[in-house]
């Protein structure tokens, strides 16, 4: 860990930083979404585990990668190279996490009790891969730029190439499990899965030589135990933290259940690539407009705006039930929320920072990116753990016409809870209170940083 010290402009452009740091997002979709959209679905109805094996799979998986988030941003404080901090991981972490997305989708004929410990020997090791890639992503933020109108600009390409890749994954997937595979779908997913490992791997690359950490650091050592006391007092941040959990929770439910709801509940599968692709799609339009809205307006007021539209997307298609236009109308509003929402979350994510640095002096980027981090794997266990026990109390059975508690659990886990945790979220951000006081906050810490 080092402390903030001047900044230094070398020859990488904005616009060309820009799109190196949005392509890393790009690359983390194109494997990432798959895990969101459909890993649940093609490990009940394909690989062949029952959805309580799935859940304890979930939540001990992601827990455990989890704790390896803190690690992995305890390692980029303490790191030191010539690239800065925590660029080297995009190359490093490149290789690791094409190569194992492609191993988690495939299924291999080792019997029942194998093929568990394969699932959790490769689910494991990509969501590590997965943390080694992209906790740099929200760490190097702060050392890009001091400037928070560009922040959010950066934010925001970093979402739009986020949506892209989302969109590809949502609008492809199915159609190309169908063309690669024929009548295998497990053929089909596993060959879907490589050409988009083999693309993400190369964009990484890509994201690797295109930005600069300009934000420079202090040779000055900074011990484990000051960057975590460098938490103690970080009221912002532990607001934001916690509504890591209520936010990404809603999302992980929604996305981990679309599949089902539309087979089973509606009956239509073919709809479900459509929605994917509309949840991908419109929150471009959402993220595109966060910049003029957050230079208008308190960066908490458009979280809580983007919440309300997200809110009444899913209002409007718990009131359609399985009426396909009212679904498709909820969903562009949903998604329309969701983008602007995201996009102001990630803009926010760097001033709890500062502000840490700023009370402490003392600039745990990596640590706090961390355990952000930490608590979205939290979110996604749970997301994923307790999806899995609705289904089973439900009775879930893949592949068959399901009873009438099993439409009824996949509806809680698709629209319901997802709902009921937007307003938990917007609940615990009324309490952040950050924005009228950052400006201050930046000129003093710009002022540190001509001293130095």
């Amino acid at each position: 860990m080092e402390s903030t010290t001047a900044l230094k402009h070398k020859g990488i452009s904005k616009w060309r930083q820009r799109i190196g740091y949005g392509s890393a997002d790009l690359a983390c979709n194109l494997i990432w979404q798959m895990i969101t959209l459909y890993l649940m679905y093609f490990y009940t109805d394909i690989f062949g585990l029952a959805a309580v094996q799935v859940s304890v799979l979930f939540l001990v998986t992601r827990v455990v990668d989890g704790v390896a988030d803190v690690l992995m941003g305890i390692l980029i404080d303490k790191t030191n190279t010539k690239w800065g901090k925590s660029r080297p991981y995009f190359l490093l972490g490149a290789i690791p996490f094409g190569l194992l997305a492609i191993l988690a989708f495939y299924v291999p004929d080792i019997g029942p009790a194998g093929k568990l410990i394969y699932a959790y020997i490769t689910y494991l090791g990509l969501s590590l891969a997965y943390t080694m890639v992209n906790i740099p992503m929200a760490s190097i933020l702060p050392s890009l730029t001091s400037d928070t109108n560009e922040r959010t600009i950066l934010a925001t390409v970093r979402m739009i190439f986020s949506f892209v890749g989302a969109t590809i994954v949502s609008v492809m997937t199915l159609p190309l499990v169908g063309w690669l595979g024929g009548d295998s779908k497990a053929q089909g997913f596993f060959w879907t899965m490589v050409i988009f490992a083999v693309v993400g791997t190369l964009l990484f690359f890509f994201t690797f030589r295109n930005v600069e950490e300009k934000v420079k650091m202090k040779l000055e050592k900074v011990t484990v135990k000051q960057t975590f006391s460098a938490l103690k007092g970080n009221k912002p941040w532990y607001i934001f933290a916690v509504n890591i959990l209520f936010m990404w929770g809603s999302f992980f439910f929604m996305q981990g259940s679309l599949i089902y709801y539309y087979t089973y509940n509606v009956g239509r599968p073919d709809l479900a690539a459509v929605i994917a692709g509309i949840g991908s799609l419109v929150p471009m339009v959402g993220t595109i407009i966060t910049p003029a809205i957050s230079g208008r307006m308190l960066k908490r007021t458009v979280f809580m705006i983007a919440s309300v539209v997200n809110l009444l997307g899913f209002v409007i298609m718990i009131w359609a039930n399985v009426n396909v236009t009212g679904l498709l109308i909820g969903a562009v509003v949903a998604a329309l929320g969701h983008g602007l929402r995201q996009s102001i979350y990630f803009s926010m994510q760097a001033d709890p920072v500062d502000y840490g640095e700023w009370k402490s002096g003392v600039s745990a980027a990596g640590i706090l990116s961390a355990i952000n981090g930490f608590i979205g794997k939290v979110a996604m266990a749970v997301a994923g753990a307790i999806s899995g026990i609705v289904l089973t109390w439900g009775h879930y059975a893949a592949n068959e016409t399901q009873t009438t508690n099993a439409l009824l659990a996949i509806k809680l886990n698709y629209l319901v809870i997802p709902a009921i945790l937007v307003v938990f979220s917007m609940i615990i951000m009324s309490f952040y209170k950050l924005d009228k006081l950052y400006p201050e906050i930046r000129k003093e810490l710009d002022a540190r940083l001509l001293e130095d």
